[in-house]
């Protein structure tokens, strides 16, 4: 009875040491062992073999010697090595669709994040707000979380993000509007991405994660249904495609910093918080003085925010306060929103350009999946006012 009792013991028992709480590293990524790309095409045809606990729960100290330990010894599923510190911020991996909200960011959040650092193709950092807000800022912006820089699915979304929402069709609009792209890898692949998925719009590095993390988007690697933006490619071809793309990195160094494969995306639609058509009256500045200003305002203490006298100090009164009206999360690896659903959101007319499979293109014209309510109501009932005017005025 002795000899079962101490075979049943788990490891930590025999260890004895007190548990302690580990502080996630928000600026730390994972290393992942092999492509990104390689781990998605390892999850085709076969379901996630470790289902993990919703965010809330926390894992035991006993699955290895390199896990990490956490609060609670008495957690039902084990860590394993790989694993980020801030698994219970973006849970890694579920079978299925992943347990999101779409619940849009509170202004306390917004507030945390603004002066958060992404980086752009020459690895220079601008603030998060930067890249929604300031004078020479369209008044709507839409910024899209992508995953990793090697993922097909991603760049499959952009090619058709690109060839359904041109700059041109956003400068039609009666608000002055915007698209940003954001992805998870080093901001040394974002020229060999935009060159990969023809993406007009710029891009964004954000290798520490922590705008993924604090505005909600999880970690999985379920693939969901396949959504009409992929154009009727299959997994094998994106897979491919990313694995041919990182083989390019080798000789860079790059081909290890495409960014967490688990991590998923979403977007979110960033409007003035009055939600006023009215053009908000301010003095242009040029870049370099929207620099200088942007630089001011982005000297961090640790955790990249000013004191909050210099936050005040920095902060311009002039500048329209933007909050997010409209979002979406990802829950699986290829959960982006459709094109009509983000042509609605934006103002835009038409529907994108139909698929051959009309079975999943009857269910992207159908299907909502982002939270919120946007401006385009009110643009378009003052276009449709501009147009009686115009009309009237012309009879007369």
């Amino acid at each position: 009875m002795a000899s079962e009792e101490k075979s049943q013991s788990p490891t930590i028992a025999e260890d004895k040491k007190p548990v302690v709480e580990v502080k996630d590293d928000p600026s730390k990524t994972e290393s992942p062992s092999d492509l990104g790309t390689l781990n998605d095409l390892d999850a085709i045809g076969k379901p996630d073999q470790d289902v993990k606990p919703p965010p809330t729960a926390e894992t035991s100290a006993s699955a290895t010697k390199d896990a990490e330990p956490v609060a609670q010894p008495t957690a039902t599923t084990s860590a394993t090595a790989s694993q980020s510190n801030d698994d219970s911020v973006n849970p890694p991996d579920f079978q299925g669709e992943v347990q999101t909200t779409n619940d849009l960011p509170t202004i306390e959040t917004l507030r945390k994040i603004e002066m958060y650092t992404v980086l752009d193709h020459d690895g220079k950092s601008h603030t998060f707000k930067s890249l929604y807000a300031g004078h020479n800022s369209p008044r709507r912006v839409l910024i899209i979380f992508v995953r990793h820089f090697f993922c097909g699915n991603c760049q499959e979304y952009l090619r058709t993000l690109s060839a359904s929402i041109t700059p041109d069709a956003l400068l039609q609009l009666p608000v002055s509007t915007f698209i940003a792209v954001i992805g998870c890898g080093a901001p040394e692949l974002i020229n060999s991405y935009v060159r990969e998925t023809g993406c007009p719009f710029p891009v964004y590095a954000d290798p520490t994660r922590r705008l993924y993390s604090e505005l909600g988007m999880v970690r999985t690697l379920a693939l969901g249904p396949k959504p009409a933006y992929m154009q009727g490619k299959s997994v094998a071809h994106t897979v491919l495609l990313g694995v041919v793309q990182g083989l390019k990195q080798v000789k860079t160094g790059l081909v290890m910093k495409m960014g967490d494969q688990r991590q998923v995306g979403g977007e979110f639609l960033f409007e003035p918080a009055t939600l006023t058509l009215d053009t908000p009256v301010a003095t242009p500045r040029s870049e370099d003085d929207s620099k200088k200003l942007e630089l001011a305002a982005a000297h961090a203490h640790e955790d990249d925010r000013p004191p909050e006298g210099q936050r005040r100090h920095a902060a311009d009164p002039r500048v329209e306060e933007k909050r997010v009206t409209w979002c979406h999360r990802m829950r699986t690896t290829r959960d982006h929103a459709e094109m009509p659903e983000l042509m609605e959101v934006l103002g835009l007319d038409g529907t994108g350009a139909a698929i051959k499979d009309k079975k999943r293109w009857e269910k992207a014209l159908q299907t909502r999946k982002g939270t919120g309510l946007s401006m385009a109501s009110q643009m378009s009932r003052m276009s449709v006012d501009t147009t009686h005017t115009t009309g009237g005025g012309i009879k007369a």
